[in-house]
């Protein structure tokens, strides 16, 4: 197995840059607010249903609630701007999978749940904070699956469906937002190694150690690197990057 190394530059961005991170309690949210703690001056907010869960630190703003609804997500970005004045850059790492059975076996309520989780529950945050940003400038980045491109997975049917649907948001929605300086982009990750996998899909080490094997740089992602891509998008460097899915998948699908 190939050893990853962190390196020691890492991307930041400006001091004040109020940054909202939807869906911070996992693997690559965490490492997402971690890399944003390192800018200094950044403030950050980080949401998830448990505080008990979520990051915590200097300049951090916790928005705790649930989010399955287009009245919650607009309760979630308002929260944060009426706590910090503003938004400059919403990152929305919601997702899940209901039922990690075959497609086959999905029931409706299932399906609907990863479509509303994966797909429209994004649509309604990266609006809200659209709405926020007004004449801009502002960052909104998605996150999408590389797997969407292949048609997903029999146990991730619908959510692959919903994170192709990502792709079409980025694009139209970067569209609107650029008069405004409003970038949109999102990220197809492939295996990171950042507890979803074991989480929503019941993973066992062994089948961790043959998908990892089945990688062209032979090891998984880590989250430090997904964050970087991220932080790297909302920073100043990501100024002329917009309506654009990258992949960070160490070879997959070649």
């Amino acid at each position: 197995m190939t050893e990853w190394r962190k390196p020691d530059w890492e991307p930041r961005v400006g001091a004040g840059f109020r940054v909202l991170v939807a869906g911070a309690s996992g693997g690559i949210g965490r490492a997402t607010v971690d890399m944003l703690q390192r800018s200094p001056g950044a403030v950050i907010g980080v949401h998830g249903r448990d505080a008990a869960n979520l990051p915590a630190g200097p300049n951090i703003h916790p928005v705790v609630s649930a989010a399955s609804s287009a009245d919650d997500a607009e309760a979630i970005v308002g929260d944060f701007v009426n706590a910090v004045g503003g938004i400059d850059g919403l990152v929305v790492l919601t997702g899940g999978i209901a039922n990690p059975g075959h497609w086959r076996d999905q029931d409706a309520d299932d399906w609907r749940h990863d479509i509303d989780l994966n797909l429209s529950l994004p649509f309604f945050l990266a609006r809200a904070a659209m709405r926020h940003m007004g004449d801009g400038p502002g960052r909104i980045v998605l996150n999408g699956t590389e797997s969407s491109l292949h048609g997903g997975s029999p146990t991730s049917l619908a959510y692959g469906v919903a994170k192709h649907g990502v792709e079409c948001l980025v694009k139209g929605m970067a569209r609107e937002g650029a008069a405004n300086h409003i970038t949109v982009n999102g990220i197809r990750f492939g295996y990171i190694d950042s507890g979803f996998h074991a989480r929503w899909q019941n993973q066992t080490a062994d089948q961790h150690a043959r998908r990892v094997a089945m990688i062209p740089l032979g090891r998984a992602g880590q989250v430090d690197e997904a964050a970087a891509l991220i932080v790297y998008l909302l920073s100043g460097y990501g100024a002329f990057i917009t309506g654009q899915m990258m992949s960070l998948t160490g070879g997959d699908w070649l």
